[in-house]
């Protein structure tokens, strides 16, 4: 049953598109953004072991992995639209079973939640705008959406700095009940915060109409019609339609007489499926989400204080948002592959500069694991505090004295069977600061299934009873405030390239490929991969900057970038002005000459 749909003008029509397709992005970036502002004051009310935090935090990222490899067959069976309204309505209820929440079950049936919304959301919006929007229209509503993911992102972190100030002086008080009962109050009021854009989401995905494309597959030719002319003139709307059935009539002549599975295998479907996948997978190894996610841990690593470094991210997030402004404004005049072209060619260079500036200070670095070894022989946890006169004894055991009374950092590496853990860096010249400890808690998995999702070969039977190993123990120079603010510098062009150009295209990539018979399907697939890719280098990224410095990471990221550089040099067709039948018969004679 189809609701009736707001009638506009189609210019109006396609802006009204375009926003509810952006608030789908706002909660996409609201799921990512918002764990991070309200986790220390849940963290210190919630009374959840450390573990058990973890796991809410991973929630979100199961729920991705459960909802995303079912989103295009959901999206095929009851529409773009309807799935759209109960990806939203799944945020909307998630947010009081959280914020209401005062025990562990709430929280992560929230989560998972909100990590399901996120992997429907993540598919069926952007298969939408491609499938509704006019060609000259598609990629600047699809970039729009990739906008609104970014102001999610600064609206998370804005709201976050608010109830942190907020903390600050109610700490001031010195009424320590006050000042719990105001943490328990923040880290709630953040979601509920979150709460209007999910309902505006579900409003409007009532209002729009069905994919034309979705009903013309259905055999509902004059509803495909009528939803074509919602966002075109009439003899462009009418010309699509005939697009569609010579598409339509071309593949039923293709695969007479051949099985499903065969014309699947086809290479008009597989070369640009594999180049969809090939990009997506080349997106998240430029590093771009390890970076979000660890940039006030770089940045203080590159000689920011915490508070410079917390200031240094919001600016990271709000030239984020900026810069995919310039994107939606260039990616329909410019087109896709040039700003993939431009967007790859800078991110290479940015994280070429990254590296070399952390190089300066790392090549000094020394390993001082003995020492902390034989503190924590015998031990199954263990608190390092990591001060002048520490630092002092453990260089001269380790016979290098060129450290010894400079501003250093110290990062412990350290295991329990097969599962690693890295500590946050502690600095030498802050000798009040709360020491860290190396814990089974911290450590391990808080069950079996983040324990797969960790490491698919670890036994964590045998991690909790395994002694504890220090892999590492590294002294690493503190560079001053001067070198960290050109760190800061270099992310921040880092953002500006990948958010006007990779940030946007990844998502026409993603829909624009896709030929129509396979689009939903093989889109669900591509974000699987995507998410795989990404949950790997998340994985990797911290044990591998524990033991071989930010240096060699950066140094990876551009080298991926390179060749997702020539990847979209070589592989990639423009797609600007064309339709998705255009697209797809341009890759259909790519496959005869083949």
């Amino acid at each position: 049953m189809e609701t009736s749909t707001l009638r506009f003008n189609p210019v109006n029509y396609n802006r009204f598109l375009k926003l509810v397709a952006g608030l789908g992005g706002l909660l996409y970036g609201i799921d990512v953004g918002i764990i991070a502002g309200a986790l220390p004051y849940l963290e210190a009310t919630s009374g959840l072991t450390a573990g058990q935090i973890s796991f809410v935090v991973a929630a979100v990222l199961l729920g991705t992995v459960i909802s995303t490899p079912f989103a295009g067959l959901l999206a095929d069976r009851m529409g773009r639209k309807w799935l759209m309204v109960i990806s939203g309505a799944l945020f909307a209820i998630s947010i009081p079973i959280i914020a209401l929440s005062h025990s562990y079950e709430p929280l992560i049936l929230g989560r998972l939640l909100q990590g399901v919304s996120a992997g429907l959301i993540g598919v069926v919006v952007p298969l939408y705008l491609a499938e509704c929007l006019a060609p000259e229209d598609r990629g600047q509503g699809t970039a729009i959406f990739q906008w609104f993911l970014t102001i999610g992102i600064v609206a998370a972190a804005g709201v976050a700095m608010y109830f942190s100030l907020r903390v600050e002086e109610v700490a001031k008080l010195g009424n320590p009940m006050l000042l719990f009962a105001y943490k328990n109050q923040a880290w709630r009021s953040i979601f509920w915060v979150s709460l209007p854009p999910g309902l505006l989401f579900v409003l409007g995905s009532f209002a729009v109409g069905e994919s034309p494309r979705w009903l013309f597959r259905r055999g509902r030719e004059e509803r495909a019609l009528d939803a074509l002319l919602h966002s075109r003139p009439p003899e462009k709307a009418r010309l699509e339609l005939e697009e569609m059935r010579t598409s339509q009539a071309a593949e039923k002549t293709r695969s007479a007489g051949k099985r499903a599975a065969e014309s699947l295998l086809q290479r008009k479907y597989a070369l640009p499926f594999l180049i969809a996948c090939l990009i997506l997978a080349l997106n998240q190894t430029t590093g771009i989400n390890s970076i979000i996610g660890y940039n006030t841990a770089v940045l203080i690593q590159s000689g920011l204080s915490d508070v410079q470094a917390h200031w240094g991210y919001i600016l990271f997030d709000i030239i984020q948002a900026l810069a995919t402004v310039v994107g939606v404004l260039l990616v329909d005049r410019k087109g896709r592959k040039f700003l993939l072209t431009v967007g790859t060619a800078g991110i290479v260079v940015s994280l070429l500069a990254t590296a070399l500036l952390f190089h300066r200070s790392e090549r000094s670095r020394v390993d001082v694991r003995a020492a902390v070894q034989a503190m924590a022989s015998g031990k199954s946890s263990l608190k390092v505090r990591f001060t002048e006169k520490q630092q002092r004894q453990w260089l001269t055991e380790a016979g290098d004295a060129s450290l010894i009374g400079k501003p250093t950092t110290l990062t412990v590496i350290y295991s329990y069977g097969d599962f690693s853990a890295v500590t946050p860096a502690m600095v030498s010249n802050q000798p009040f600061a709360t020491p860290v400890e190396l814990s089974r808690s911290n450590c391990l998995p808080a069950n079996k299934i983040i324990a797969f999702l960790s490491d698919p070969f670890g036994n964590l039977a045998a991690a909790r009873t395994a002694p504890l190993q220090i892999r590492h123990a590294l002294i690493t120079p503190l560079p001053g405030t001067s070198n960290g603010w050109l760190v800061a510098l270099t992310l921040f062009a880092f953002v500006a390239f990948y958010a006007m150009g990779p940030g946007i295209c990844v998502w026409l990539a993603l829909s624009e490929l896709m030929p129509t018979r396979i689009r939903s399907n093989g889109m669900s697939i591509a974000l699987v991969i995507n998410e795989a890719v990404a949950t790997f280098v998340a994985a990797i990224f911290l044990p591998a900057v524990g033991r071989y410095g930010y240096t060699t990471m950066f140094l990876l990221f551009a080298g991926f970038t390179v060749f997702y550089f020539i990847t979209v040099t070589f592989l990639l067709p423009e797609t600007k002005g064309k339709t998705l039948e255009e697209i797809e018969a341009h890759f259909s004679k790519a496959g005869a000459k083949i």
